[in-house]
């Protein structure tokens, strides 16, 4: 619990460290396209912080990023290709935003700052902190624009091959004014920097 609180707070990569806004802005119009996107980022991560800090201390320093963005490049193309083989509406729905996991700044930035420089052990418990971070986090923005947006809580509707039915919650405030400026770029960007703002106020608040 220590670990997925510390990558919700200190090291949130969107609130705290800022990094991944472009993923963070294009895939949180539905809450089923944000927690999608969070579990990829998540695998992508993970296995290569593996792979990172295991060779890190036969790679120079002055190929370390074309090495790593190598590395991050090969998991995201496996997964890529598993996607597009056996669940072809879920790779359909994050579209061009899934191989830009391959030079996405949280993923680059930990193989960069962390797992080249510690044990395999740490880097994986730090990869699922960073990760359950991150996916939280755009779940958050993904429940706002969408609950206000649209007025609805997508759960489960292109990913309904793998899940089994489609749950799409409806909520009250559909019938009346949903505010589709929230489903905009514009409304993105909003939502993310009230959220930012509120997040580091709590924090200032508590110390």
């Amino acid at each position: 619990m220590k670990i997925i609180w510390n990558g919700i707070t200190k090291e949130n990569a969107i609130f705290s460290l800022t990094l991944g806004l472009c993923s963070t802005l294009a895939v949180t119009t539905t809450v089923e396209s944000a927690y999608l996107m969070g579990i990829c980022v998540t695998i992508v991560l993970f296995f290569s912080s593996i792979v990172v800090s295991l060779i890190k201390k036969i790679v120079p320093d002055n190929v370390r990023l074309p090495v790593y963005i190598l590395i991050v490049g090969t998991f995201v193309t496996i997964f890529e290709l598993l996607l597009q083989t056996y669940l072809p509406n879920v790779y359909d729905l994050l579209g061009i935003y899934l191989p830009l996991i391959v030079v996405n700044c949280i993923v680059l930035g930990r193989c960069l700052s962390v797992y080249s420089k510690k044990g395999v052990t740490y880097s994986m418990l730090d990869s699922f902190e960073i990760g359950i971070g991150y996916l939280l986090t755009i779940l958050l923005v993904a429940f706002c624009r969408e609950a206000l947006g649209n007025g609805t809580i997508t759960l489960v509707d292109q990913a309904s091959s793998l899940f089994g039915a489609k749950q799409i919650i409806y909520l009250p405030i559909n019938d009346y004014f949903p505010m589709l400026f929230f489903q905009t770029p514009a409304g993105a960007f909003f939502t993310l920097g009230i959220l930012i703002g509120c997040f580091r106020l709590l924090k200032k608040v508590k110390k």
